[in-house]
């Protein structure tokens, strides 16, 4: 499978993290910090790519998000993702940068990965942008109550966002502790 087409499927990691472009910073920060709060955990779930040479290539990941380790409102997320017997790591970082925010996937554009350039949340519902040389796209990640999130990748094609991956992630409730009372 190609690499690139792999790293782009590879960037639902980033499906975890944005902001408010259209509320005032200082209202957006505590929503913006419960919404990264409530999208840390672990997911696990199936996906498919919907559009171009690979079209119909299905895969599984596996992913966990993790406060910043700086502590900046933000989501760190690790991970794998699976195409049959082939096994792709997952990484990203997403910190708040004024009233937006920046990370990358992996190692960002300069290397195999992606550029966050920007991002919004609106309610149960995060936008992306992502970059890569002539290739840009954004990623819409829609929660669906506490435990679903479905998420589609898309690219810009000429004027037009076409999609490209789309992905349904499950909260692992199996990795969640449970304590007892005595």
């Amino acid at each position: 499978m190609n690499l690139r087409i792999f790293s782009l499927f590879g960037v639902i990691a980033v499906a975890l993290g944005a902001t408010s472009a259209t509320a005032p910073e200082a209202t957006a920060a505590p929503r913006d910090k419960a919404f990264f709060q409530q999208v840390a955990g672990t997911w696990k779930g199936p996906g498919e790519i919907v559009a171009g040479k690979y079209k119909g290539t299905k895969f599984n990941c596996n992913l966990i998000g993790e406060p910043t380790p700086s502590g900046e409102t933000g989501i760190k997320l690790d991970g794998t993702c699976r195409v049959g017997v082939f096994k792709q790591p997952m990484s990203a970082v997403i910190t708040q940068n004024g009233r937006g925010y920046q990370g990358q996937f992996l190692d960002g554009a300069e290397g195999k990965g992606l550029d966050i350039i920007s991002g919004a949340v609106n309610g149960d519902k995060v936008v992306v942008g992502i970059n890569r040389a002539q290739l840009n796209g954004a990623m819409v990640a829609s929660l669906r109550g506490n435990n679903t999130m479905n998420i589609t990748i898309s690219v810009k094609v000429e004027e037009q966002m076409v999609p490209v991956i789309g992905l349904t992630l499950d909260r692992d409730l199996d990795a969640i502790a449970v304590g007892s009372i005595d």
